[in-house]
Order: structure tokens, then sequence, then C-alpha cells
């Protein structure tokens, strides 16, 4: 267990990131540049950034939360930053878990997921030990993907056919952020593309929040979505019954 990584934090009784109570790691390293990223201090990985910890560690520390995990039917979620620029930190991680009988799971956004043999042979050994994924879809529509992300979406789609491709139980969330996100034509297209996955177990809609706009200030950075306001409940809920295929009428605020 001497492999080490670098992560930017941990919350060691997360409610929000799968299922029960959640040991969860954010991890250091990211190559996406969402504009609503309430992380930005997790996008640069480095040997300045963030801190380097060992399996050791981290499951020392998460031995002594084991019995408030199992109790509520929860485990080890590692989020990021992207989870998958440690992939096989993850896997001696996760591997360690699984000798204690834990959950474990990743929440992607796959944004660095791709074919090439080496990923590959690192990831299956990787999904062998995971038990779910929560794979965060941002926008269907190339083009709207690129100005929200700065990236391409076709790899993140292509990885979404890879999770089905292992039937690793996935569930989908989607950030929705007003007059970016929220499109009822996009809505429905990405709608489309979960229902082709025989895989996906939950669909969940995070609304957008300003929490993190005080870490752009603290690292000089511009925040771009400064007049934008968090998605009423109502429109949620019409979000979230149109990515189900469970519609109701469009709501008028």
């Amino acid at each position: 267990m001497k492999i080490q990584t670098r992560i930017h934090s941990v919350e060691s009784c997360g409610t929000v990131d799968g299922p029960g109570l959640r040991y969860v790691i954010f991890t250091q390293g990211c190559l996406l540049r969402c504009l609503y990223c309430h992380n930005p201090d997790t996008w640069t990985f480095g040997n300045e950034e963030g801190k380097e910890v060992s399996i050791e560690s981290l499951m020392k520390d998460i031995k002594d939360y084991l019995p408030f995990l199992q109790a509520s039917g929860g485990g080890v979620t590692v989020s990021g930053g992207e989870p998958l620029l440690h992939v096989d930190f993850l896997y001696e991680l996760f591997t360690e878990c699984k000798k204690l009988g834990i959950h474990t799971c990743i929440d992607s956004s796959g944004g660095c997921f791709t074919r090439k043999e080496r990923f590959i042979h690192s990831l299956d050994r990787l999904m062998e030990v995971t038990d779910l994924v929560l794979l965060d879809l941002k926008h269907i529509d190339e083009e709207k993907h690129r100005k929200l992300t700065a990236v391409s979406n076709k790899h993140i789609l292509d990885f979404a056919h890879y999770l089905e491709e292992k039937q690793k139980p996935v569930w989908v969330r989607h950030v929705l952020v007003p007059g970016f996100t929220d499109g009822e034509e996009d809505l429905r297209r990405l709608s489309a593309f979960i229902h082709t996955l025989s895989n996906v177990e939950k669909i969940e809609i995070l609304p957008y929040h300003q929490l993190g706009v005080y870490k752009y200030e603290a690292l000089g950075l511009d925040y771009k979505l400064k007049g934008v306001s968090s998605p009423t409940d109502e429109k949620v809920k019409w979000a979230h019954a149109i990515l189900t295929n469970r519609e109701q009428d469009q709501p008028t605020s």
C-alpha cells in the first residue's frame, strides 16, 4: 500500500454522493473547466497542489468511520476534481475497501476517458472493485458542452457507453443551470441518450448554486455566472420529469 496520490480534501460523513453515509475523498486535478464549478481549487494537479496521501493513511481514517458507514448502507466515494486521473491509486484503495466489505463509488464526469489500451487496462481493473459510478453528464449538445466546460463531450458519452458495456450500475447526475443546461430540447435529447443505456439505476438533478464563488475571488479568477440564480424547485422537478420520462407541464418561472 505504498502508492500515493494528491487529494484536495475529505468529507467524513457525506450524504449526497451515493447511498447511505459516505466517506468522500476529493481528488486533485481536473481537465474540465465548468463555468459553475464550485471547486476551482481542484483543477490543477502538481507537486504543490492539494496534499499527498497514502492508501494506508486513508484506510486508517476510513476504519474510524466504518461502523457508521456500514450501519447506514454507505461506503466510500471518490470525487474530485476528476478521480479517473488517479485510476491506479483508486484500484489499490478500492481493493483494500473490498477486503472490509465497504461499498465503493466513483463520482466522475469521464473527462479524461480514452479507449487507449493502457488506460482501459487500468480502468477495467478498477471497475472490478467499483460498485457504483455517479456519472456527471454536463450537456448533450457538443457545442454547448464546449462553451460550458471548455472540452468536447464525445469521449464523455463514450465513457457512458463503456460503463454500459461493463454493466456497471450508474446514477446519472445533471447540474441544472438556468440559461445554460435547462433548455427543453436539450433535456429531451439528454433523456433520449440516457434511456439508451441499460445500466442507469437513478437520475438526479443537481440545482446550480453559487457556494464556491468566494474561491474564485481568492484565486483571482473571474466567475462567469455572477448574474445566474439557482433554479426554482418547480423547475428542478420539471427537468427531472423530462429526464426520467415522467413529464409534466413546464413551470411558468
